[in-house]
């Protein structure tokens, strides 16, 4: 008699909890997707973006233009959707926080400097979470990004090069 009462109470508590944690849920997405939003997660993360044609389809699927940082090598914005073998998907939500606060990959790997994770390292845990959250819930995109390549390695696509201001004046000299 008690096994019943404990499995009916139970019951209950589940089927009262769960809509208020699916709101809770969906307010977190929420929080998660304006957060990407003004962070402009989009502009390095999806394909087209530097084209001026961002494919809205493949959403945060990562880029095909690499950034090129003189000495380091030129480095793609990666997928951040949950797919397992391109993106995001093997990683857990606080593997993710550690990426976007403290600039690491769960190898160990630091990212690369392009990414502001120095300036996200002051987010709230609540509002990593969200984004955390929010990047888990996008629908996977099948995108293996091109890279990294090394300072003596030839980049397989476009490439953004970041030039120090010096370089820049000396070669607008030289016309």
């Amino acid at each position: 008699m008690f096994r019943m009462l404990f499995a009916a109470a139970a019951a209950f508590y589940v089927a009262c909890a769960s809509p208020d944690a699916g709101l809770a849920q969906d307010a977190q997405i929420r929080r998660g997707q304006y957060l990407v939003t003004l962070g402009g997660c989009n502009d390095c993360h999806t394909p087209g973006y530097f084209f001026g044609k961002p494919d809205m389809a493949r959403f945060l699927g990562g880029s095909e233009v690499g950034f090129e940082i003189p000495g380091l090598g030129v480095f793609h914005g990666p997928n951040l959707t949950p797919d397992p073998e391109t993106g995001l998907g093997a990683w857990s939500a606080e593997q993710i926080a550690i990426a976007i606060t403290r600039g690491r990959r769960p190898d160990g790997r630091e990212l690369a400097p392009i990414m502001p994770w120095h300036a996200f390292a002051s987010l709230t845990a609540q509002d990593v979470r969200a984004i955390a959250v929010y990047l888990k819930s996008l629908k996977p995109v099948k995108n293996k990004v091109p890279g990294p390549f090394g300072p003596n390695e030839q980049p397989t696509s476009f490439v953004m090069k970041i030039v120090p201001p010096q370089a820049a004046t000396e070669g607008s000299s030289a016309r």
